[in-house]
């Protein structure tokens, strides 16, 4: 019961947030019609310039570090358990798997900026 509590009430913030965002962002934008203010500012002025790589290769190689990071992962946390007598498995497996992933997912998106600005 308590679960099902739990996940309504999260529905319910997600849901609410989402409405009062676009309600607001709706009567500012009707404000700033009556004022006489033109339509162009809602729009951005900046033009995205298309990237020149190809998306296939910033996917493999976010890919590639992510699965990287999580074999590193799983070697530091066989390190832990083995050689520093971390008995509690339990936390090392998850704890420095997660870790691992998340240098390897900031270390795939510094590369593949990298790439594309060189590009």
């Amino acid at each position: 019961m308590e679960v099902a509590f739990v996940f309504v009430s999260l529905f319910i913030i997600i849901f609410g947030i989402f409405y009062l965002h676009y309600s607001t962002r709706n009567r500012e934008r009707l404000a700033l019609i009556e004022k006489g203010a033109d339509a162009s500012i809602f729009f951005s002025t900046k033009t995205q310039k298309k990237s020149s790589v190809p998306i296939w290769k910033i996917l493999i190689l976010n890919l590639s570090v992510l699965l990287m990071g999580i074999g590193l992962g799983i070697f530091l946390a066989i390190f832990l358990q083995g050689y520093l007598s971390f008995q509690n498995q339990q936390i090392a497996y998850p704890a420095s798997i997660f870790l691992m992933a998340g240098v390897g997912l900031f270390v795939g998106f510094t590369l593949s900026k990298k790439l594309v600005e060189k590009e």
